[in-house]
């Protein structure tokens, strides 16, 4: 009896974690930060109306959350390993409901403008911490469901932020915006301290990583520089404007630099390029890019041209994204199903050839399309990004050991936060640019020797004048109906024409996919072998 008194007690079993609970868990700050980016951008006229700023001034209530996100997010990995990566992630989520409430309460543009930094701090740190956790907490196996709910939060979030903006800024205001992400976040910080385990999916290092400072002032000058010059470049004429060259080269050197530096002469790199010289990962992530030029590129695009061309309010422009969320969110789980069946190289593929004919389906757009084309066209893309987000993440880890996960996570989401910037960028360049061309081609048939100019031209002043108006004045208006009709087919053709350059875009990712080397998911393992 007293031996069995004095027997050392038995440890407690560990507790057991439902992974799906912790993907419900993490999903919920991304979809926060993800609406939280695009309810920001409609209700920016509100904010400088506001605040007493003009319009250029608003954009760096964008701009300064876009570059603090854009140096942070190469950051995540190193922070992660050195802080721990669920006290990191917490950090993020706390960081950014903090800020925004703090967001919602600023006096002065100026302060706004600072909030948005931590803000961005913040959110630039979730979507890495996130996606190695998920990577994580399945095994390889199921890996692809779990990754299919992720993408339903990636693209449902932006499809009803802007409606969902423009609802509260018209009904409440403009603080709603960023006051909504207080109860959001607070929740997740308590489920997160609740189901995520501590230490999930961490290595266990002998030291902790050397503070990389060459590395990390690399980052922060080189993608802070980046992402000003793709943010405002468009605003300020780009390489027409010293300060945007500035930024540009500084930028570029700095990049350049953070290349040598890490792969040559750093011992604890910041950002682990090496990762790169693994083929399925680095043609992951030339894909990553691919799907956030097209994906933003139409986002920003269709919403723009229906408001511009077809008169729709900012409401109904913005529904016209909902259909693709839907079927994202609809068809993800089918997709993660069909992975266990077939290669994940020829899902995305498929996936891209999709997004193909959707862009193909927006070439087909005309001043007379209706509403439902750009829906069809919209529900066709959304079919083509279950598919690619879900079986690009799979083929990201396929071949990369456990313990790099958080490093993988860091670089796959800085590359698709790149091709977002780049295409929203191209996108606002290329339609302005194409614009005049297009006005000026258009305009130089315009003459008084072109027969079918002349004879619209006459007969739209003859309708004017029999309506009531003086010979003098129906033509003046005649001509100044002419002059709106030659305008709204220059953009159109404009648009068309970036549809274009966005349709090559998808080809070159459709060629990638095929040089992906196969691989295949064992159960129960954490990798991606």
């Amino acid at each position: 009896m007293s031996a069995a008194l004095t027997q050392p007690a038995l440890p407690a079993p560990a507790r057991v974690y439902n992974p799906w609970t912790i993907a419900v868990v993490i999903t919920m700050a991304t979809f926060m930060e993800l609406l939280d980016t695009s309810i920001a951008n409609v209700a920016l006229p509100h904010i400088g109306g506001s605040l007493g700023a003009d319009a250029s001034e608003s954009t760096w209530v964008l701009t300064s959350y876009l570059v603090a996100n854009a140096v942070v997010l190469p950051l995540s990995a190193w922070l992660s390993t050195l802080i721990g990566r669920k006290r990191f992630y917490m950090l993020c989520v706390l960081l950014f409901t903090i800020s925004s409430l703090l967001c919602s309460m600023a006096p002065t543009l100026g302060w706004l403008v600072f909030f948005r930094v931590l803000q961005g701090v913040g959110g630039g740190g979730l979507a890495p911490s996130e996606q190695a956790m998920l990577v994580d907490a399945f095994p390889a196996s199921k890996r692809a469901a779990a990754f299919a709910l992720y993408s339903m939060a990636i693209v449902a979030a932006p499809a009803i932020g802007p409606t969902f903006g423009g609802w509260l800024t018209d009904n409440l205001s403009w603080h709603w915006c960023f006051i909504i992400n207080v109860p959001i976040g607070v929740l997740s910080l308590m489920l997160t301290s609740i189901v995520v385990p501590s230490g999930l999916g961490e290595v266990k290092h002998a030291r902790k990583p050397r503070i990389d400072v060459i590395g990390i002032v690399l980052v922060a000058v080189g993608f802070g520089c980046l992402e000003a010059v793709l943010d405002t470049g468009q605003e300020h004429d780009w390489f027409g404007s010293t300060m945007v060259t500035a930024f540009a080269v500084i930028a570029g050197a700095a990049i350049l630099g953070l290349v040598v530096w890490e792969l040559c002469f750093a011992k604890d790199p910041v950002v682990e390029l090496q990762l790169l010289k693994d083929r399925n990962f680095a043609i992951s992530c030339a894909l990553y890019f691919s799907m956030g030029f097209s994906l933003f590129g139409t986002t920003v695009l269709l919403p723009q041209m229906f408001q511009q061309l077809f008169g729709y309010t900012a409401t109904d422009a913005g529904m016209i994204l909902s259909p693709g969320a839907i079927v994202v969110v609809a068809l993800a789980p089918f997709v993660a199903r069909s992975l266990k069946h077939a290669q994940a190289k020829w899902v995305a593929l498929g996936g891209f050839i999709f997004i193909l004919g959707a862009v193909w389906q927006m070439m087909g757009f005309n001043l007379e399309s209706p509403y439902r084309q750009a829906v069809e066209a919209r529900m066709t893309q959304g079919l083509g990004i279950a598919m690619v987000f879900v079986s690009i993440t799979q083929i990201a880890y396929s071949y990369l050991p456990k313990e790099k996960n958080t490093q993988a996570s860091s670089l796959t989401n800085l590359f698709r936060n790149l091709g977002g910037s780049f295409g929203i960028a191209f996108v606002a360049t290329m339609l302005q640019r194409r614009s005049q061309v297009n006005q000026t081609y258009l305009g130089e048939h315009l003459t008084a020797f072109d027969q079918q100019s002349t004879q619209r031209l006459a007969n739209m002043a003859d309708a004017l004048h029999r309506a009531g108006a003086t010979l003098a004045d129906a033509s003046r208006q005649a001509q100044g109906e002419l002059g709106q009709v030659l305008g709204r087919n220059a953009s159109m053709a404009a648009y068309l024409d970036v549809l274009e350059y966005l349709f090559l875009s998808v080809i070159v990712a459709i060629v990638l996919c095929v040089f992906v080397r196969p691989f295949r998911a064992v159960p129960g393992e954490g990798g991606g072998h």
